[in-house]
This record gives structure tokens, sequence and C-alpha cells, in this order.
């Protein structure tokens, strides 16, 4: 997915060289010295929330969309009427010099509506929005069964009025919206697993289809659909893959834990992935790939090495088109902001021009 950036400009670059004593130097060399920096690290004007290019033509090619979901998007909490919520995305942008082509936020069926306030608000930043959209009540917590939101339930239209005013409202907004439905069903924590709430083999296919063919029914074209296990080795099942015509995108949640999680162990970026991308490339060859949470605790290791080497192995993936880091504390405290180590290797990362 593209972002257009070539309506931006930066009106700063030549005030800043001015008023250092450099005036006589000529406009068009300050140009291409600004063109300069942009590319290598990117640009922020005074009071600017993202990085702005100095001139209208072609920018640098991208193929990799780079994103982020923040508090209070991760938790069914933000409210597209509160600025202060989409300021945690700007404070991540400035602290890695980059803007974020995709905003992630969490919706769980419980308690929220769709709102095309929240889809413009991220749209009109110059962003994609990403919804991950979760058939539970979040409050309730993992590992709690919630007969409410068994697979069956979905399959046998019990929450069918509520799942089209969804794609209702995705199909009016028209735009490109992603749509990641029921994440890291290979897990046992979530109640749409078929190893928990009751649920049974072949019932998260059934009840993926049956959600998906009422968006298709709505007119929903405008959604990419993101189909996203958990990176465990040896837990991605065929049989838990809906298939090429009910998925667009297949994601991906891969987090380092060290000793804060229990199945979890420090782990390189690569050493997490690698397997599950084999994986998925045989189970949706030509499907791109999104790495749809990510992140690392500081315990355990260098942070700061582990996003370096994350950046690496991405650029050894094509496949890979966009990567979402999970700037969230929860079981562990997984933002750059943890050190400023961690925070200067992602954006030494972030820079490379292949990330849009």
């Amino acid at each position: 997915m593209h972002v257009d950036t070539s309506h931006l400009r930066n009106t700063d670059e030549e005030g800043r060289l001015r008023r250092s004593g450099r005036a006589a130097v000529p406009l068009i060399l300050l140009s291409l010295i600004a063109a300069l920096l942009a590319l290598r690290v990117g640009v922020f004007a005074p009071g600017a929330s993202s990085p702005v290019w100095p001139w209208s033509g072609t920018v640098p090619a991208a193929t990799v969309d780079l994103g982020v979901t923040t508090p209070p998007l991760a938790r069914n909490e933000w409210r597209a009427w509160r600025r202060s919520d989409l300021q945690s995305v700007e404070a991540f942008e400035q602290a890695i010099h980059k803007h974020a082509s995709i905003v992630m936020w969490y919706a769980d069926w419980k308690h929220s509506a769709p709102s095309r306030a929240q889809l413009l608000a991220v749209a009109e930043r110059g962003s994609v929005p990403e919804i991950t959209w979760e058939p539970w009540d979040y409050t309730a917590g993992l590992y709690t069964p919630q007969p409410e939101y068994t697979l069956q339930s979905i399959i046998d239209g019990a929450h069918d009025a509520y799942i089209r005013e969804w794609a209702r409202a995705l199909a009016s907004y028209g735009r490109p919206v992603r749509l990641r439905l029921a994440q890291e069903m290979n897990g046992n924590w979530y109640p749409w697993s078929e190893t928990a709430n009751g649920n049974h083999a072949g019932q998260f296919v059934a009840a993926w289809r049956h959600v998906h063919d009422l968006f298709t029914a709505a007119g929903a074209s405008n959604v990419q659909w993101v189909w996203s296990p958990v990176a465990l080795a040896g837990t991605i099942v065929a049989e838990q893959y809906p298939g090429s015509r009910y998925v667009d995108i297949v994601g991906l949640s891969a987090f380092n834990g060290g000793a804060q999680l229990k199945y979890d162990r420090w782990e390189s970026f690569a050493a997490k992935v690698e397997g599950p991308l084999r994986t998925i490339e045989a189970l949706a060859p030509g499907k791109p790939v999104e790495i749809s949470e990510v992140g690392s605790a500081e315990q355990g290791g260098s942070k700061a090495q582990w996003i370096t080497g994350m950046f690496q192995t991405l650029a050894e993936h094509p496949e890979i088109e966009s990567v979402i880091w999970y700037d969230v504390s929860t079981t562990s405290d997984w933002r750059i902001e943890t050190s400023r180590s961690a925070e200067r290797a992602f954006a030494a990362g972030a820079g490379s021009a292949r990330y849009r």
C-alpha cells in the first residue's frame, strides 16, 4: 500500500541554514543539501508531526510500509475526537524520524462500533488504517471462556447484525482499510482458538469465511483481510488458513519477551520468524506478508542489537511488505522508548529509503 508524500514540503532547512550565517550559499545548493539529508534520516519542520520531503518530485522507491500501534489504540480506548490519542503516534514518528504509513488499533466485538471518524483521522494524516478486530469481550482477559463468542456462534449467525453494521460502515468509507480478524488463532489464549472456549477443529475457517462473505455482500471491496497467526514454531497449520480467496495479506506476531513471557525466551528476530515464514510461503505462496505485531523486551539481552538484527532480517525478505511495531507496555515494555540505544537503533533501521 502506497502513501503519496509528493504534496509535502520542507520549509525549515533553508531558514535554519540562513540563521547559521550561511545565507550566501546559493539556494539550489541548499535545496540539494536538504534533499540529501531528507533521504538519509528524514526531515522535520518545526511543529510538524511527520517527516516532510523537501521537494515535489519523485521520492525514493520504497517497498515496505512502516506502521505502529500505541496506547490507547492498543485496547479499545481510542476516541477520534481526542486529539491526544493520536499524539502518541506522532511522538513515535518524532523518535524514529519517519512517518508511520500504517496506524493500527484494536476493536473488540463487545464494546466497539465502527467509526468513520477514526478511519478519517488516520487517513487524513497520510496513513492507512488497520483494525485488529477481535470477537470477544476484552475486559474478561486472556484464557477466559466466553460462551457468547464461540466460533460456532459466529458460524450460526448470532453476530450477523453486528458484522453487517461494520461491513456497511467500511464499505461506505470507500478508501483502503486493513481488517485483521481474530489474530493469533494458533495460540490458546483467545476465545476464538480452536483449542479453547468449546471450539473445535475446522471452525475457525468456517467462521472467517462467514464474516468475509457478509462483507462481500455489503460491497466492502476496499477491505484487505489480514490473517495473522503468532510466530511460534510448529503451531501454524494449514487447516486454519481460510484460503487465498479469503485472505489478502498474511501477518505474523513476533515478540521477544525474554523472561517476561512464560512461553518465550530471548531469541533473535530471525530465529523467531524464519520457520513461520517458510510455513506461510507454503500455505499462501505469493501473498504479501505483514509483521502485524512486533516488539522486544529490554531484559535478557541487548534490545538495540535485537532491533538492528530485525531490520537486517527484514532486508533479506522481500515478501515482507509491512511492519507494525507494538509500541505498548503490557506483559513487557515493548516500546522503543525503553532506552536511548533502542530508540537510536530503530531510527537507524527505519531511516532506510525502503521504508515508507
